[in-house]
């Protein structure tokens, strides 16, 4: 009896890694895709393709056992993405809007799980200089009624980012830094800065890498689960 619970533990386990597998591959197949499309000006592949990225990571996520409010996060990102595929203005607005909350769960995920290390007041410093200038540059060549929802926005971004960087480590670190540089470059379209040739395709690719190492950040740094002692328990003779 202990052998066949064992079996059955290891099948179950077995199962689950195949499937947060299949997943990942599947997340980083439709990230290829879409900066295929993207790369090659193939606009209805990038329609298609861009809806499945957070959906696809956000089941990863879950799958792989990722705290809730890390699966919203990556829900609202959805929600942002397609309501950016429309370029009308109030949809940017709804869309920035699922952005914030996605900050949100972020930041209250990060708080959560960790202490700021040694050197968090240097990259606070950075985060906030880096803040305030990006801002102030911005600022002239924003229409009016963006600039006070993109100066706090960015606020939030900011904060998600160096909280990312000072409480989870490397992985989630990267993934805040990038998150604002994609988001940066669709600022500074809007602000008609110029651009490099093919901005779409790097918003796309930093904020699909963005993505995937916040949730790697969360996941690495999660405790022991604690059904392991169960597991060893139903697998006893």
């Amino acid at each position: 009896m202990g052998a066949r619970a064992r079996r059955g533990t290891d099948g179950g386990v077995r199962g689950r890694v195949t499937a947060t597998r299949a997943l990942r591959t599947a997340f980083v197949l439709a990230v290829v895709t879409d900066l295929g499309c993207l790369a090659a000006g193939f606009r209805p592949g990038h329609l298609a393709a861009k809806p499945l990225l957070m959906l696809l990571l956000a089941a990863y996520a879950a799958r792989s056992g990722g705290p809730r409010p890390l699966v919203a996060a990556l829900l609202c990102g959805w929600a942002g993405d397609v309501l950016l595929l429309s370029d009308a203005d109030p949809a940017f607005m709804a869309g920035m809007a699922c952005f914030a909350a996605g900050h949100v769960c972020y930041l209250v995920l990060f708080r959560r799980l960790g202490r700021p290390h040694a050197r968090a007041g240097l990259l606070v410093a950075g985060y906030a200089v880096a803040l305030v200038t990006l801002v102030a540059l911005l600022w002239p060549g924003l229409p009016a009624g963006l600039r006070v929802p993109v100066a706090g926005y960015s606020a939030l971004l900011t904060a998600m980012a160096c909280t990312a960087a000072t409480r989870r480590g490397p992985a989630a670190g990267l993934g805040g830094a990038l998150f604002v540089l994609s988001d940066t470059l669709i600022a500074t379209g809007v602000a008609h800065w110029p651009q490099p040739p093919r901005p779409d395709f790097w918003i796309m690719l930093t904020y699909a890498a963005a993505q995937f190492l916040l949730v790697r950040g969360t996941l690495d740094a999660r405790p022991a689960p604690a059904t392991t002692y169960r597991e060893m328990r139903s697998a006893t003779p």
